[in-house]
């Protein structure tokens, strides 16, 4: 009964945040946003950290790449062991998503785990810059929404496997 309820929390949830999906300035802003979750982008900013400031960067970069060392392979497990559909298979008579997401399944949500993996590392090295990078981490898990290939459901499963694996990272590495 739980289980049913929440579950159409989560597809009534995912149905009202798409609607705001259909402006084209909703729908770009989402899916430049959406990019800059991508996996590069981590990179790209470790090496800009790396040649900007050096009193953090090497711990940080060390830190992100032991978080993400752990959040990838639980992400794929969780992935592929939940095997959760997405909106656009589920709410087919309701939606079409409006990117072709790179994998199958949508339970945790793999570009919000990266990002929560950053906000963690940032939380530890780079406080001043918490509430920006929180701000910026939200917003990629609300994109994936609006994109149409994840329920909230999923962009906050993904959130909580991202921090974990963040804090889990900091412990084993303190």
């Amino acid at each position: 009964m739980l289980l049913k309820r929440l579950e159409q929390w989560d597809q009534a949830s995912f149905c009202r945040l798409f609607s705001h999906s259909s402006s084209k300035l909703a729908l770009q802003a989402s899916f430049w946003l959406s990019k800059t979750a991508d996996g590069p982008c981590y990179l790209l900013l470790a090496l800009m950290l790396l040649l900007l400031e050096n009193e953090h960067a090497t711990a940080f970069s060390v830190l992100l790449l032991c978080s993400f060392a752990l959040e990838l392979p639980l992400y794929l497990l969780l992935k592929n062991s939940i095997k959760r559909a997405r909106p656009a298979d589920v709410l087919t008579a309701f939606i079409h998503a409006h990117i072709i997401p790179s994998d199958r399944f949508s339970l945790p949500s793999g570009h919000t785990a990266g990002a929560f993996v950053l906000v963690s590392a940032i939380a530890l090295y780079y406080p001043l810059w918490l509430p920006l990078a929180l701000s910026w981490a939200l917003a990629i898990g609300l994109s994936r929404i609006m994109l149409g290939v994840h329920f909230p459901l999923d962009v906050i499963a993904g959130a909580v496997l991202g921090a974990g694996s963040g804090i889990i990272a900091a412990v084993l590495l303190k």
